[in-house]
């Protein structure tokens, strides 16, 4: 069974439009079996030519509705005339060209160990805290510095190839959270360069996880910067990287991001795969539990975070009834320290109430995001001020509406 059996099963799926655990339960159904013997992880891997279906293939091909041919068939052999398709891409396709850290060596320099992966995984997790009260704008600088320091650690000094395993993690998390906040600063341009820089490192510890972070990090950009397209290729690519065994925190995290990448992108097919994304996420989020340990960068990622991604996308989609209520829930439970975050979300409220017609509603909560806003050195809160605004001015004949605009003259 020949290893296009994975990408023809992925295909077969996506032209109907199924999750992949719909694809389970139908395999399940088409077999007449009880339980899920099939089930989405196992998908995963048949997609990822992690295994084969063997003994599944028939069923598998009914439920998709299709020849068992048609799914053992390698790429590039149909018969008939067919357009030609390009090959979804992988995480190895954004790996920066000629990049002087690309692959990461080890150089003879002072001895390394323990001790300093250990106290670089503090400064990580300090960065990582700070980036939730204070902007990219105030973080630029220290983030870079640590980054540097991190990346000449490795670079230049005598250790073993387990402790500098151990050291190239805190350097990927290091460029995750650099990327990030050099977005948040509006530098985008530097921030890909550092999420590339992360992700080289990233596949060299072979952390299929934090690789998909930090390429989920640049889908993000992508998608709020023009390029949609972009966006959602590296999204599905940080998805389908991560794989099946990711912790389900990380699955639930990609597949928000691949939801976002959707709703980008526009139109009413992106919209219904988004909406099956944020179902995906909200079931793999599920299957998180006291038991399971996750890294933690994940820290952050719970139900709230995926409540307010959802409402989000039905902002994007202009469904304010399903939006406003979801924002309203997670807003009323939020720390108020984190300044940046709830001015962003406050803005998606104050376009949500503009597009239930609430103008006055919208202007209260407008004048709250500006306030907020107005000390935190943040592109992405500039940015949706200006979104904002421009939603308002079709009201500007409401008095409450008029006197928001007028102060941000």
């Amino acid at each position: 069974m020949g290893s296009g059996v994975g990408a023809n099963v992925r295909r077969e799926r996506e032209r109907l439009g199924w999750s992949q655990a719909r694809l389970a339960r139908e395999v399940c159904r088409v077999a007449g079996v009880r339980g899920e013997p099939v089930g989405r992880q196992e998908i995963s891997r048949w997609e990822t030519g992690k295994r084969t279906p063997r003994d599944w293939l028939p069923f598998l091909a009914a439920a998709l509705r299709v020849s068992s041919e048609a799914l053992t068939r390698r790429q590039g052999t149909r018969t008939g005339p067919q357009p030609a398709e390009p090959p979804s891409p992988a995480l190895a396709d954004y790996l920066p060209e000629g990049d002087p850290l690309a692959p990461l060596r080890a150089r003879e320099g002072r001895r390394v160990g323990m001790g300093q992966v250990t106290d670089l995984r503090q400064r990580v997790h300090g960065l990582r805290l700070a980036d939730d009260v204070l902007a990219g704008g105030d973080l630029i600088r220290p983030a870079l510095r640590e980054l540097r320091s991190a990346v000449r650690l490795y670079r230049e000094g005598a250790h073993t190839g387990a402790v500098g395993r151990e050291l190239l993690r805190p350097v990927d998390e290091l460029a995750q959270i650099a990327g990030w906040i050099a977005s948040d600063a509006g530098r985008h341009a530097e921030a890909e360069r550092i999420y590339q820089l992360g992700l080289s490192a990233a596949r060299q510890a072979e952390d299929h996880a934090l690789a998909g972070n930090l390429a989920g990090s640049l889908a993000y950009q992508f998608s709020n910067t023009g390029r949609a397209g972009d966006g959602l290729a590296l999204a599905r690519a940080a998805l389908d990287g991560a794989g099946a065994d990711a912790p389900p925190k990380a699955r639930a995290l990609f597949l928000d991001r691949v939801a976002w990448a959707h709703t980008k992108a526009g139109g009413r097919a992106h919209a219904q795969h988004a909406m099956r994304a944020l179902g995906e996420a909200a079931e793999a989020l599920a299957e998180d539990s006291e038991g399971t340990e996750s890294p933690a960068w994940l820290y952050w990622v719970d139900a709230g975070e995926l409540q307010v991604m959802e409402a989000r996308v039905h902002t994007e989609l202009r469904r304010p009834l399903r939006a406003v209520p979801l924002l309203r829930a997670v807003l009323g439970q939020y720390d108020a320290t984190h300044t940046r975050e709830l001015a962003l979300y406050l803005s998606w409220l104050a376009v949500a109430y503009a597009d239930a017609n609430e103008p006055e509603a919208a202007a209260a909560t407008a004048a709250r995001v500006m306030s907020l806003s107005a000390d935190v050195a943040s592109e992405r809160t500039a940015a949706r001020v200006r979104v904002v605004l421009a939603r308002l001015a079709e009201y500007a004949e409401v008095p409450e509406v008029r006197a928001v605009l007028d102060s941000a003259v």
